[in-house]
């Protein structure tokens, strides 16, 4: 069963309908969701979780520019909100792994739309900017 596409006036029913219910934006539900996801590293974990679960040097490993600091506070943010777990194992050095749960694994079937939308579209955006870019520097 595929889903119909809101309309503008839809959304500014939405919009307005929480600004009633929640007042000012900064206490919005669908934000307050979507900080953490769409942090700079969130989406990148998640899509390597999605395969299967990983010990914390493995996902050292697989996003290599992000510092060990970053991975810690990602993780425990993605611990928090619900979307990842820790397993800790009785091993000498204990062993940690991470993995999706039944909430992360449906918040990436959300994410995942948009990364292939992202994929799809990358050659466009660049070209949108590059447009907007020269038209800057020529005005």
């Amino acid at each position: 069963m595929g889903t119909t596409k809101p309309s503008i006036g839809d959304l500014k029913t939405r919009l307005e309908e929480a600004r009633t219910q929640f007042g000012p934006l900064a206490n919005c539900p669908v934000r307050d969701v979507i900080d953490i996801i769409s942090g700079r590293w969130s989406s990148l974990l998640m899509l390597a979780l999605a395969e299967h679960p990983h010990r914390f040097g493995e996902l050292r490993r697989l996003v290599p520019d992000i510092s060990q600091r970053m991975l810690t506070q990602t993780l425990h943010e993605l611990q928090r909100d619900g979307y990842v777990n820790r397993e800790v194992f009785p091993t000498k050095p204990p062993g940690v792994e991470y993995s999706l749960t039944e909430l992360g694994h449906s918040m990436f079937e959300a994410l995942n739309v948009l990364i292939q939308w992202a994929d799809e579209n990358h050659a466009a955006v660049t070209a949108a900017r590059r447009q907007f870019d020269s038209q800057r520097e020529s005005a």
